[in-house]
């Protein structure tokens, strides 16, 4: 039996309901597929779904619950900047599938294809994002507040992103939860997320492991207010041996907490402080880093805040 987007259960003309991957919604509901789906399907079940994402996306409505469902092999090509913007408030998109059968957005032919969060409130879930093109300047650049982005991964195929997210001073509350960046071993990439001026931003269950010659997170133009970063295994690839950097010293966040910060350096030198960077951040135990194979990781060797 295909899914379906149910008309009138909890009450409401034409009020479609489903329960999708935790997600509730009263709103409408199009399925995607570009294999099976065309774009004059009308979308509602997932035996006619339409062929693309940002097809969809133009028949939501804002702050209705609306629904995006991106089915099992479905694959979206984003190959020009803003090749993919979401401008509707309140829009969930949502893979289906597990593993490599999860969707797929993946980015090629111009280095600044990317997607737009344009409007608050957007929600992604369950979806693996492809480097397919050398150099991506910030395939997802996230312009609005309460960004959420669940369970999804991203994978350089072709060569490596300078950047994988860009996000500006309009990013309040972002949340990035069980995320996985698999970046490529070669040099090429400055920082898996680029954060900038935005206020109370998280991001908890990551595993990260790229070349970054910045860093896994840089923090670049503008100041953050309240960061919380914690439940972390990353490791860099580089010599610049870093996992956050604050390159303005005035950010503030708490770093660490949960069951830990788990960070393995590339060189065998004097980094271990290094590994986190930026004077006005609070540190909690356990942050463990290790430079050198068959060692054993350091809690790294902040100062300690003292009784008096």
């Amino acid at each position: 039996m295909p899914l379906t987007a149910y008309p009138g259960i909890l009450g409401g003309s034409g009020a479609p309901y489903m329960n999708l991957s935790r997600l509730w919604t009263t709103g409408d509901i199009w399925f995607v597929h570009n294999g099976r789906g065309s774009n004059n399907n009308d979308g509602r079940d997932s035996l006619r779904p339409r062929a693309s994402i940002a097809n969809a996306e133009g028949q939501t409505r804002a702050n209705r619950g609306d629904l995006i469902v991106a089915l099992e092999g479905h694959v979206e090509t984003i190959s020009a900047a803003a090749g993919l913007v979401f401008d509707t408030a309140g829009v969930a998109l949502i893979g289906m599938g597990r593993g490599a059968a999860r969707p797929q957005i993946n980015f090629t032919t111009a280095v600044g294809a990317d997607i737009d969060i344009d409007a608050a409130s957007i929600y992604i879930d369950n979806i693996i994002f492809t480097g397919g093109i050398d150099a991506l300047t910030g395939p997802l650049d996230v312009n609005a507040a309460d960004f959420t982005m669940l369970n999804c991964e991203y994978r350089d195929v072709t060569g490596q992103c300078t950047d994988f997210m860009v996000a500006d001073a309009g990013a309040d509350r972002l949340l990035i939860d069980n995320f996985v960046y698999r970046g490529a071993t070669a040099a090429g990439t400055n920082a898996g997320f680029a954060l900038t001026g935005m206020e109370s931003p998280t991001i908890k269950n990551l595993w990260m492991d790229g070349n970054f010659a910045v860093g896994g997170i840089d923090i670049r133009t503008t100041a953050l207010t309240d960061l919380t970063v914690n439940n972390v295994i990353f490791r860099t690839r580089n010599a610049a041996d870093i996992f956050l950097i604050d390159t303005i010293t005035g950010s503030t966040g708490m770093i660490g907490g949960g069951w830990g910060i788990f960070i393995r350096l590339q060189d065998n030198a004097a980094n271990i402080t290094e590994a986190i960077t930026g004077a006005t951040f609070v540190l909690c135990d356990n942050i463990w880093v290790v430079n050198a194979a068959n060692e054993k990781a350091l809690l790294i060797n902040w100062v300690a805040s003292a009784d008096l």
